[in-house]
Parts: structure tokens; sequence; C-alpha cells
């Protein structure tokens, strides 16, 4: 495995899995008798967005207009 100018390297698939590491999950870096372990973190979950979850599912074509004309409620 190489290292990138940034110091960046890329976690095999096989130990992701394992892990449970996916994207947006922390993890931690241990250094034990000269050794680094790489280790999710524990801890307090991490805080998401609450409306995250409902991005992306309106379905209704509305103009920037016709929303503020109904929270004004504008007729």
């Amino acid at each position: 495995m190489r290292v990138t100018i940034k110091g960046q390297v890329t976690i095999p698939q096989e130990i992701r899995e394992k892990l449970g590491i996916s994207p947006a999950v922390e993890i931690d870096f241990v250094e034990e008798n000269d050794r680094i372990y790489l280790v999710k973190k524990t801890g307090e979950p991490q805080k998401t967005h609450k409306f995250r979850k409902l991005r992306g599912i309106a379905n209704i074509k509305m103009t920037t207009d016709e929303i503020m004309a109904l929270t004004r409620g504008d007729k």
C-alpha cells in the first residue's frame, strides 16, 4: 500500500467491512509498542444533520415565487 503526497491511504474493502467503517465514520490511529493500529472511534455517536435523511425526496416542482406565496399565505 502506498501513501499519497497528501498522506492518504486506501483502507482495503475487506478491512472496512470487518470494522464497519463507512463514509463519515471516524477512526483513530493508536500507537503501541512501535506499531500503529487503526481503530474505529467509540463513544458519543457522531451528530448528523436532522434533515439529512429527507434530502432529495421532494417531488413537487415549484418555483421559488410559488413556494414563497404558500409560506406567506398569498393567494
